[in-house]
C-alpha cells in the first residue's frame, strides 16, 4: 500500500491539511485550496493514544513476572519480547485517512471522490447512536478505541453495496469541510 503524502514534519496523531484560497472570500482561510489532482488535501494517522502505551509496559511486566521467579534472565527476555511485540502490534494496527483531489482513502479502502456523497460529523453521545442503533451492517467501519469522534461519509457508487463509511477521526468537522468543498 503506497502512502501518497509528501514528506514533511507532522506529528503522527495530528492531521496535515493544505489550506488557502483567496482571503478576500469570507471563510476562505478554512477552505482547501484547489490543488493538483494528486495533491494531499488532508491526512490523518489514527495512531494509539498515549494511555494505550501503558498497556505495552503492562504486557512486558506480566511477561517478566511470569518467568522471573524461575529465571531472572528468561523473565527479562520474555518481558522485552512481549513488550516489543505489543508495541509493534500497536504501530502496525494504526490506520490513516487521506483525502486528495481524486480519491478518499480510509485504512485500506479507497474510493474515487466522484462517488463520495454527503459527510456528517459526530461527537459525544451522537457517536454512540451512529455506532449503535443507527449502524447499517453493510457500512465500512474503521473505529479506533482511542479516537472518540466519527465521520459518516455517504457512498454514491450505484454498484457498491456499501451505503456509507464510518470512521474515527480526531477532526471530523475538517473532513466534512474538505469533502463538501470538492
Amino acid at each position: 500500500m503506497s502512502h501518497p503524502a509528501s514528506p514533511g514534519v507532522c506529528p503522527p496523531d495530528e492531521s496535515r491539511s493544505a489550506q488557502g484560497s483567496s482571503p478576500a472570500e469570507p471563510g476562505a482561510e478554512n477552505l482547501p485550496a484547489k490543488a493538483a489532482p494528486g495533491a494531499v488535501l488532508y491526512e490523518e494517522r489514527l495512531s494509539a493514544a498515549w494511555w494505550m502505551w501503558l498497556l505495552v509496559l503492562f504486557a512486558g511486566l506480566v511477561g517478566f513476572i511470569a518467568l522471573a521467579p524461575i529465571n531472572m534472565w528468561a523473565g527479562t527476555a520474555v518481558g522485552a519480547v512481549v513488550a516489543g511485540g505489543t508495541a509493534v502490534a500497536l504501530i502496525v494496527s494504526s490506520t490513516g485517512i487521506v483525502i486528495t483531489g481524486e480519491s478518499l482513502q480510509v485504512g485500506r479502502a479507497r474510493i474515487e471522490r466522484r462517488f463520495v456523497g454527503e459527510a456528517e460529523a459526530f461527537r459525544g453521545s451522537a457517536v454512540q447512536r451512529v455506532r449503535g442503533p443507527e449502524l447499517d451492517a453493510r457500512a465500512y467501519m474503521n473505529f479506533r478505541v482511542s479516537v472518540g469522534p466519527v465521520v459518516r461519509i455517504q457512498i454514491t457508487d450505484p454498484v457498491d453495496p456499501t451505503p456509507y463509511w464510518l470512521t474515527s477521526t480526531r477532526h471530523p468537522e475538517r473532513i466534512v469541510e474538505i469533502l463538501s468543498a470538492g
